[in-house]
C-alpha cells in the first residue's frame, strides 16, 4: 500500500519541489565514507545553506547547516528540520568556495557507503531568481 505517498485514506499531502539553478542552487546525492576526511560535494558555488538526509535506512533526521550561524569553518552548529530538538554542536562540515566537505563520522551525514541526498543554496548567487547571470557593478 502506498497510502503514505499518494494520499490514500484521506491523508492531506504537500510537496516541496526544488530544481538546480546554476550558481544559485544545487540538489543531488553523495556517498559517505565514514571518515573525518569525508566526501567532498561539488556545487559550483560557496553554499550558505546545506540540508542533507541519509537515505540508506531510517531513523536519521534532516540535517541543516548554514554560514550565518557559522561564519567560519568547521561548521559545527546543526538543526534537524523534522524535529523540535535544540541546536546541536559538533564538527559537521566545511563550507568551501565551490561546495562542501563532510567532517563528521555521524550516520546522519557520513556512514561508510551510505547514500545521502542534499540541497544547497549559494551565499553569493551567480544568477538571478530567473537564472539570468548577475552582472558586476
Amino acid at each position: 500500500s502506498q497510502g503514505y505517498v499518494n494520499g490514500g485514506g484521506g491523508n492531506q499531502m504537500i510537496a516541496y519541489c526544488f530544481a538546480d539553478v546554476q550558481g544559485f542552487s544545487k540538489m543531488g546525492s553523495y556517498t559517505g565514507n565514514g571518515s573525518t576526511d569525508g566526501t567532498f560535494v561539488y556545487t559550483g558555488f560557496k553554499p550558505a545553506f546545506v540540508m542533507a538526509k541519509y537515505t540508506s535506512g531510517g531513523g536519521e533526521d534532516w540535517k541543516m547547516m548554514d554560514s550565518k550561524r557559522n561564519p567560519s569553518n568547521v561548521t559545527n552548529k546543526i538543526l534537524a528540520a523534522n524535529t523540535n530538538v535544540a541546536e546541536a554542536t559538533s564538527s559537521y562540515l566545511d563550507l568551501l568556495s565551490n561546495g562542501f566537505k563532510i567532517r563528521s563520522t555521524t550516520g546522519s551525514l557520513n556512514n561508510s557507503g551510505g547514500s545521502y541526498i542534499y540541497m544547497a543554496f549559494a551565499e553569493n548567487p551567480f544568477t538571478s531568481s530567473t537564472g539570468t547571470p548577475v552582472t558586476a557593478r
